[in-house]
């Protein structure tokens, strides 16, 4: 489905109202205050942010053999809590994507016509990796001794973040083209994180961990390569054969080196 953007009574803009937009600019001296800066608004900010708590926690471990290897751990110099609070952050974010597939799923049923590559089909697929993988890092969290149910700060961070997403994917007048833009941000940080946790699981030397992670991230990059093309078919964006400084286009939505 080729996104077309319809022209329509947009009066969002100063130009559509020039002779109000003029008054508007056009102060009465006597109604300004007098110059200033904002250096007591700064200062009442930096208190709030001086005296301001943290921004969550990381949960104890729920079971005495968790408690004992997290200390363990970090006797030794580690820091099992750097990666408990990835792995919640990871989860909630999984849990967000598997949403996310869910509401594009519900608009393609109603509105995906044929004209980009994307099926229903390969929706589901994607979906279906998404929630395999909040089950990974909920398996994971266990194997820590941790308490996959409690939210990290960094998960509770993600949720934040990941809302305007959700409300994207979730309005009924968004296009799947715009849906699609929504979906190619969630896929890039999913990338990103996967790839920390991999990193961080090398760290504390959890080789299984380090080859499922790796697993989940070369799945995440698929998923990445497919939404970007389809975004790039629903927009109607095409290379052909323009030389594009990096290299040339030989297929719509792929640029070769």
């Amino acid at each position: 489905m080729t996104q077309a953007e319809h022209v329509g009574m947009n009066r969002t803009g100063i130009q559509m109202s020039p002779v109000d937009s003029k008054a508007m600019q056009d102060i009465d001296p006597s109604l300004k205050g007098e110059s200033g800066d904002e250096s007591a608004l700064a200062e009442m900010r930096n208190d709030y942010i001086a005296n301001a708590d943290a921004f969550g926690s990381i949960p104890l471990p729920g079971s005495v053999t968790g408690a004992v290897n997290m200390g363990v751990q970090m006797l030794k110099g580690d820091s099992p809590q750097i990666l408990l609070d990835k792995l919640g952050e990871r989860l909630a974010f999984e849990r967000t994507g598997t949403r996310l597939y869910d509401a594009l799923i519900t608009k393609c049923e109603v509105m995906l016509d044929g004209d980009i590559s994307m099926t229903i089909e390969d929706l589901e697929h994607i979906r279906a990796d998404e929630a395999r993988h909040f089950l990974l890092v909920a398996d994971a969290i266990e194997s820590l001794g941790g308490d996959p149910t409690a939210q990290t700060p960094s998960a509770d961070l993600a949720g934040v973040e990941s809302m305007g997403l959700v409300q994207v994917l979730n309005d009924a007048r968004t296009s799947i083209a715009q849906s699609l833009h929504a979906i190619v941000t969630a896929e890039l940080s999913d990338k990103a994180g996967w790839e920390t946790l991999v990193a961080l699981a090398d760290e504390h030397g959890l080789t299984d961990m380090v080859n499922d992670f790796t697993n989940a991230l070369n799945e995440e990059r698929e998923h990445l390569a497919l939404v970007q093309t389809w975004y790039e078919e629903s927009i109607g964006l095409t290379y052909g054969d323009v030389d594009l400084e990096a290299g040339t286009s030989t297929q719509p939505g792929q640029i070769s080196p």
